[in-house]
């Protein structure tokens, strides 16, 4: 999860390696830019997007849906890292519908703001972005993930774009890694596949942990973890599997070698093309096969 022992180590990882400089990321971190530093997606399928407002017990969740053109497909319900939704994860969730799924990503945040809730290249780093995201955070917990993934959930079983037969996958990043594990334990009827990425408190000592849920789901889960949170806690992964094996759920996890937190999202100051593109092509052959 995004805090101060974080964005220590990124920075340090950033000074080091010099990839890009800030006015390159600058540029890049536009909106209009955003497919453009995605990898194409073989045989992409022409797709429809829309920004689309979706009831919940506590509101209105501004989100962007985006489909194949043409028939019925597996739904994906994405959820944002603590930046919230913006034109990353758009790109991302278009890049999810070029492959051929029915994708929503939300505003978490909807509760305090319309999406975006910060502005083009905003990092986690600067302090005054951290106190704008922080406390939106801070009213999200065990009850809202799960109110919040019903209501998408049913909201993308009305969509003529979804194909209820086969089941949902769900992607979350950094503070939506926690709320795939809830989603998929609290929907196991609809839920066939999860990916956490660089998601943090996966596993807690509280009693509404989320790795607590593991022996209700019945999904494929991949577990991406960075190298940097793998070295402050080693013990969470092994916690983990402990779990997922005793439940007999499938699950693949695995320590994303000089991977830094952030690094599957493009507009992050720590974004590792090559290792996204690993965890990215691990879900799409989970959801192959678990969303069939």
């Amino acid at each position: 999860m995004c805090d101060n022992h974080t964005n220590e180590e990124n920075e340090a990882y950033l000074k080091m390696a010099r990839k890009m400089s800030r006015r390159q990321f600058g540029k890049l971190s536009a909106g209009a830019a955003m497919m453009a530093m995605l990898p194409s997606v073989l045989h992409a399928q022409d797709v429809m997007e829309m920004d689309v407002e979706i009831q919940t017990p506590d509101g209105t969740a501004d989100c962007y849906f985006v489909h194949p053109a043409a028939g019925a497909h597996a739904a994906v319900l994405i959820w944002p890292d603590i930046l919230g939704l913006r034109p990353a994860f758009r790109a991302m969730g278009k890049r999810m519908a070029q492959s051929g799924y029915s994708v929503l990503v939300v505003n978490p945040f909807y509760r305090s703001a319309r999406s975006p809730v910060v502005g083009e290249g905003a990092s986690f780093a600067d302090p005054a972005i951290a106190a704008i995201v922080r406390p939106m955070a801070g009213q999200l917990n065990a009850t809202t993930h799960v109110t919040d993934a019903n209501a998408f959930v049913a909201w993308l079983d009305r969509q003529s774009s979804v194909d209820t037969s086969r089941k949902i996958g769900t992607m979350g990043y950094c503070m939506g890694g926690p709320i795939v594990m809830r989603t998929a334990a609290a929907l196991p009827d609809r839920i066939g596949a999860g990916g956490s990425f660089h998601g943090g408190g996966l596993n807690t000592a509280n009693p509404d942990s989320p790795h607590l849920g593991i022996p209700n789901m019945d999904a494929h889960m991949l577990i991406a973890v960075a190298a940097n949170d793998d070295e402050r806690d080693p013990e969470s992964k092994n916690v983990l599997r402990a779990a997922f094996d005793a439940a007999g759920v499938a699950a693949e996890i695995e320590v994303y070698e000089g991977a830094m937190h952030g690094w599957c999202v493009p507009d992050s100051a720590v974004y590792n093309e090559p290792q996204a593109e690993r965890a990215w092509s691990r879900m799409l052959a989970i959801f192959e096969t678990a969303l069939a």
